[in-house]
């Protein structure tokens, strides 16, 4: 009969050599459907130009998401491809001219405005930015910022400063966007006072601008006959025709 220890000390197939008790156990990790599905996306997306594949793929490894979950990676391996996805997906959306759908598309997964990744929600407020909707990610934007977790990231700053640049100037809400810099501290002194000079100037254009509106209205109100509107002048010509016939009328000679 063998020795027990003898058997215990023999090397183990298919664990890549002997194991020792000074080695840690190594763990070869196989991707999951999900993050295949990322890699083939991806691969739509940026070599074959494919944008409805890219995007269908994408939907596809969100459903592998739900149902696998990435049991065995690490939490964060997990929410980095939710974010991969989410951008791929983002960008097909936009290459096909359906950038209004980003919003409403990520939402779905996500749930609530609060747990977008920063990622994410920078590329929100570039893309509606750009197509010069920038009230559409107004409320997502605010309830993000907002919250108290969201406060604690590193990237809590730039997409304030972000906010302020890309969506509250551009719509004119100048107090809120004072409020947000001055009630933060993601903002340093530097910055908060850089910040607080752009919305100065804006608000001096808007009131430029504004003066200036009026003063045009004013001109048009004043003026010339011949900038008056077409009916008015059409009615001072009827005025001086029925004026001068009864000039001539006075003027005949009465007989009995």
């Amino acid at each position: 009969m063998k020795n027990d220890a003898s058997t215990s000390a023999a090397p183990l197939k298919g664990l890549g050599g002997p194991l020792r008790s000074s080695e840690p156990v190594r763990v070869v990790r196989v991707a999951t459907p999900a993050v295949h599905l990322l890699e083939e996306a991806a691969d739509l997306l940026v070599v074959h130009l494919d944008f409805r594949a890219a995007l269908e793929t994408c939907e596809r490894a969100w459903q592998s998401l739900a149902n696998d979950s990435l049991t065995e990676e690490p939490a964060g391996t997990y929410l980095e491809v939710k974010c991969s996805l989410c951008i791929v997906g983002i960008q097909a959306l936009a290459e096909m001219d359906r950038w209004q759908e980003v919003l409403s598309w990520v939402l779905q997964y996500y749930q609530v405005p609060e747990k977008l990744p920063p990622k994410v929600l920078e590329l929100c407020i570039l893309l509606y930015s750009k197509m010069q909707e920038p009230g559409a990610v107004l409320d997502v934007v605010s309830a993000w910022l907002q919250d108290p977790d969201n406060q604690n990231l590193t990237e809590y700053g730039a997409l304030c400063e972000l906010h302020i640049q890309r969506v509250l100037l551009p719509l004119g809400r100048l107090l809120e966007a004072e409020e947000l810099v001055v009630g933060s501290a993601a903002f340093g002194e530097d910055q908060r006072l850089e910040v607080l000079q752009a919305i100065r100037t804006v608000r001096q254009q808007w009131k430029q601008e504004c003066s200036g509106s009026q003063e045009a209205q004013k001109l048009n109100q004043e003026a010339s006959p011949s900038s008056l509107p077409f009916l008015y002048q059409l009615a001072q010509l009827f005025h001086r025709i029925r004026k001068a016939m009864f000039a001539r009328l006075y003027q005949l000679p009465l007989h009995d």
